[in-house]
């Protein structure tokens, strides 16, 4: 039932990311609103994500998950009725307030299914599985939709989906929430949803316009004022929403920092890609897909022998190296032009895939069984937060970097393909205005294929940028796994039968006893 629910949840990612030059060529949106229509989405999971969990604790997980299945289905069905580009944004945001309640309790229901951390592994390969699958499913569905019928119908598939997991879990899955009494944290869930929504609305805003704006630099400073505002809130609240202990843990600091920062370079990475294949290469939504799913599906194909060998190979080594693997396909793909064929691009997303897969199950696994069994879905909701944070955070600052190369190179390119002044300066205009993507609707005459060549190059020049630094993120992402997730080291012959049956005896008194969780490594020995 967890991996129904989280592949509920990460459907839209990709099936939205594929059909952004479709978006974008029917609702006429500039490539900042382009941005929002995945931020509607990630934004609220980012926000209320760790509140979604603190009401799976208190009241429940089922009537969590099954409010979270609600709000999928409900605002797919907005987004299928919209006919402008706010209409799309309101029912990205519900379906993103639907994921916010499905992730946390997914993982939380696992934990409770299954209390011993070596079984819990393994279903958390699953877990992650099914996510991935999700990702995989989108832009082949998404692709097939296009080709027969308007990009609305990308979002009928949802609905179905949604209630039919609805029903069985109404039937089949058993409720269960935290042992000991928690308590809803308004200050917490309020500081958290304005520094989040501040932040990404500056830097999306920023990269549209300018970072000088009174606006812009408003929104900035109350993002930065709601992060400490929030770290004061927990560290003084008696039932916090993200327990300031947690991070005593290095191996949850570390997934966090790591799920944060990976997220943001490769969320980012899959917008511009879509871009990429739809604006330069110019290729149909199918044929992008196919080019697309081939990272999930090799993330699928790592994520499973990850998930198996993390009792055997030191989590931190398994992450440092999906990272780098990560961050060698990025950097592969600078070399990327508008004739680049399939099989040239092909082995470079399928290293990038490889890369994620294994990442994605170690990085969750380690997060939950890092912390006392009583914290566990406070874990996994704070991990699932930094990972969205990331993913908020990744179209609004590498789209911001996308146009603002590109838009800065446009004149050169311009001028290199011999384009008349006068339609020079209305190419110019109209992309300072509307975006790059608004140039497609000038009458260009027989100008245009210049002028589609140069708008190619100066996407390229944007592309290239991103990817580099989408690289430098996974490298840094990198060197927090090595800094902080510390290899654990093996109990000695006498202690293990004492400290077996102490665990045995006490429960979660031991997790009481250590409340910053110095046991963190215990799960995933070597």
């Amino acid at each position: 039932m967890a991996c129904l629910g989280v592949f509920v949840a990460y459907l839209p990612v990709t099936t939205v990311a594929v059909s952004l030059p479709a978006i974008q060529r029917a609702l006429h949106a500039t490539t900042a609103q382009l941005s929002w229509v995945q931020d509607a989405f990630v934004l609220p999971m980012a926000a209320f994500i760790l509140t979604a969990g603190v009401f799976g604790d208190v009241h429940g997980r089922k009537r969590v998950f099954q409010a979270g299945l609600l709000c999928c289905a409900a605002g797919a069905a907005v987004a299928l009725c919209a006919d402008d580009i706010h209409t799309l944004w309101t029912g990205q945001a519900l379906a993103g307030l639907g994921a916010a309640a499905l992730l946390p309790t997914t993982l939380a229901l696992i934990s409770h299914a299954i209390p011993d951390p070596r079984e819990r592994g393994k279903f958390i390969g699953l877990w992650a599985t099914a996510l991935l699958a999700a990702l995989a499913v989108g832009p082949l569905a998404a692709g097939l939709i296009l080709e027969h019928a308007s990009w609305r119908w990308i979002y009928l598939a949802p609905v179905p989906v949604a209630l039919l997991v609805l029903v069985i879990a109404a039937r089949l899955l058993p409720d269960s929430r935290a042992p000991h009494g928690r308590r809803l944290d308004w200050p917490g869930q309020i500081t958290a949803a304005v520094a989040v929504t501040a932040l990404v609305y500056g830097v999306i805003e920023g990269g549209a316009g300018s970072f000088g704006e009174a606006r812009v630099v408003g929104a900035l400073a109350v993002g930065a004022a709601g992060v400490i505002a929030f770290v004061l809130a927990e560290r003084r609240s008696a039932s916090p929403m993200l327990d300031p202990a947690l991070f005593r843990s290095a191996g949850f600091t570390a997934t966090a920092l790591v799920a944060a920062i990976t997220f943001l370079g490769l969320i980012g990475f899959f917008f511009v890609l879509s871009l990429y294949f739809g604006l330069v290469q110019q290729l149909g939504t199918l044929a992008a897909a196919g080019r697309i799913v081939l990272i999930p599906l090799a993330a699928i194909a790592a994520g499973v022998p990850a998930g198996r060998l993390l009792h055997r190979i030191s989590p931190r080594v398994l992450i440092t190296t999906g990272l780098l693997l990560t961050a060698s396909a990025l950097l592969s793909l600078t070399t990327l032009d508008a004739d680049t064929s399939y099989a040239s691009v092909a082995w470079r997303l399928v290293l990038l895939g490889l890369g994620m897969g294994a990442v994605t199950t170690p990085m969750t696994a380690t997060a939950v069984a890092s912390v006392p069994h009583r914290l566990a879905g406070m874990a996994s909701a704070g991990n699932n937060a930094f990972r969205q944070v990331g993913a908020a955070l990744g179209p609004a600052v590498l789209g911001a970097l996308l146009t603002s190369r590109a838009v800065g190179a446009l004149p050169g390119h311009l001028a290199d393909a011999g384009v008349p002044e006068a339609t020079r300066r209305a190419v110019l205009a109209t992309a300072d205005s509307g975006g790059l993507g608004a140039v497609s609707g000038l009458p260009l005459g027989p100008a245009a294929g210049r002028v589609y060549d140069a708008l190619g190059a100066s996407l390229l020049d944007g592309l290239r940028l991103c990817l580099l630094v989408a690289a430098g993120l996974v490298l840094l992402a990198a060197a927090c796994a090595v800094t902080l997730l510390r290899t654990p080291g093996r109990p000695s012959p006498h202690a293990a039968p004492a400290q077996a049956t102490d665990q045995a005896a006490q429960g979660d008194q031991a997790d009481q006893a250590d409340p910053a969780g110095r046991k963190s490594e215990a799960p995933v020995p070597r």
